[in-house]
């Protein structure tokens, strides 16, 4: 199995900084199904290509899988030394481990700069030909050049093979570079040739942080990764749904309008005070965070002595560690941090741990979620966790129109996948509370514009009976 990936970035010799591999010598690195061996066929300044070569070694494929598995002949006979596959995708993370993780001890900089590259990869398995290699890369920002290979040159009426010749060329960071073939060469070849376990969800998600939430393909995905397993799928795609990024990008698209003849409340200040108010008026004492993300709701709620047993719950734990550093939780006075917990959980699955609480807080999250995963969590909020409140913030995009700095249709939010009108929000918020046992009223947050309604609206569920009442 080959790989190539070139740069004409001056030197471009640099290149050996970024992927830790001396251009001057070859190496050999052994991992479970052979050997991989690095080298350069070319290393000048104009132009430098390192090659990753894998050579499979077939019993160790197949070395403790027992007797009678699958077609015995086919263990042994097969494409898979020369077709790059899966086996070339674990190749690859281990050999290019530091080129993965962005870091350069002697070009820092330049592991943050996306220099000219191209990728070639002679012979490509790729289960959908050509359009699957396009609808994978193109949307990454890479040239696709994917030409089928003819299943057999000597029977030319064959048609075309599985296998493609694949030629990206982009310009990106290296790093960004190699989690995309990491991803990109199982996801392609369609099958992984080990056993697929949970843990290859946090695989995929940290290789596939800050490009495949906004992928167009990403539950095609998530589910050729994850070998097709609908529970690992479900989680993972749970998990992308509700990542929300450390920095609060909502901010960027200017929640006030411009015009503002001086400058008003934030609107995050705004949303954060109408959650407190709210949950002082419910009489909550022990409160749900969920959807915490960098922790700014949490650092509110445990100023307030009232909040008794405060719990943060994200998905993300980069979002959970972000949280724990705003917080100073290592310097955090031992009293107040025993009222804390934080804890990684999906919204869309049941978790007991959860259940039992005072109040609730979904703020900004619903609209972070796939519409069809909406039912999933009103089951795990409402049903399995109920709490006495639950409340519910997300954007009113009839406002987004006074917002100069937001294209026509565009979003408040790049991870938003939907957001509602009010008269959308109050339909869904009261057929949650007919279906769970809840009453609901309704307050804006922030300016009421007379014609589009305030920024942001705001849900307050109270429990009226202890168990679901049927729809």
């Amino acid at each position: 199995m080959l790989l190539t990936l070139s740069t004409t970035h001056r030197p471009a010799t640099d290149l050996g900084f970024l992927l830790h591999k001396n251009p001057a010598r070859a190496q050999q690195v052994e991992v479970s199904t052979g050997t991989a061996h690095v080298f350069y066929p070319e290393a000048t300044d104009e132009r430098c290509t390192v090659a990753l070569l894998l050579e499979v070694d077939p019993i160790a494929l197949v070395r403790g899988k027992g007797d009678g598995e699958g077609f015995a002949l086919g263990q042994y006979v097969n494409d898979r030394p020369y077709a790059a596959s899966s086996l070339l995708a674990v190749a690859l993370g281990k050999v290019f481990a530091s080129a993965r993780r962005g870091v350069s001890k002697e070009r820092p900089e330049l592991a943050d700069t996306p220099l000219p590259l191209e990728v070639h990869l002679p012979a490509l398995s790729c289960r959908g030909g050509a359009a699957l290699a396009e609808r994978f890369f193109a949307p990454l920002g890479w040239q696709v050049q994917a030409t089928e290979l003819p299943l057999d040159e000597q029977f030319p009426e064959w048609g075309a093979g599985r296998h493609v010749d694949l030629r990206l060329t982009g310009t990106h960071r290296v790093a960004d570079a190699v989690n995309h073939l990491y991803v990109g060469l199982p996801v392609l070849d369609g099958a992984k040739h080990y056993w697929v376990s949970a843990d290859e969800i946090d695989k995929l998600l940290r290789a596939g942080q800050g490009w495949l939430a906004a992928h167009p393909e990403r539950e095609l995905i998530a589910a050729r990764y994850l070998a097709h397993q609908k529970r690992l799928t479900g989680t993972a795609m749970a998990r992308l749904a509700e990542v929300d990024d450390a920095a609060d990008l909502d901010d960027a698209v200017a929640e006030e309008p411009a015009e503002a003849p001086e400058r008003p409340t934030p609107l995050a200040q705004l949303r954060q005070g109408a959650v407190l108010a709210a949950l002082r008026s419910a009489g909550a004492h022990r409160v749900l965070d969920l959807g915490c993300g960098n922790g700014a709701l949490l650092t509110a709620l445990l100023a307030e002595p009232a909040f008794t047993e405060v719990v943060g719950v994200d998905v993300s734990t980069r979002a959970l560690e972000v949280a724990a550093r705003r917080l100073r939780l290592d310097r955090m006075p031992e009293r107040q941090r025993a009222r804390l917990t934080l804890l990684q959980s999906a919204l869309t699955y049941t978790d007991a741990r959860l259940a039992g609480y005072d109040a609730a807080v979904l703020m900004e999250v619903v609209e972070h979620l796939d519409p069809d995963r909406l039912p999933a969590l009103e089951h795990a909020v409402f049903t399995a966790a109920a709490p006495a409140t639950v409340l519910v913030t997300t954007p009113n995009v009839e406002h987004n129109v006074r917002y100069p700095a937001l294209a026509a249709g565009g979003m408040r939010h790049r991870d938003h996948r939907f957001e509602w009108t009010r008269a959308e929000f109050a339909a869904w918020a009261q057929g949650v509370a007919g279906r769970r046992g809840y009453a609901v009223r309704f307050l804006g947050i922030g300016p009421d514009d007379p014609e589009v309604g305030p920024p942001t609206q705001l849900a307050v569920f109270t429990r009226t009976s202890a168990q679901e009442v049927a729809a």
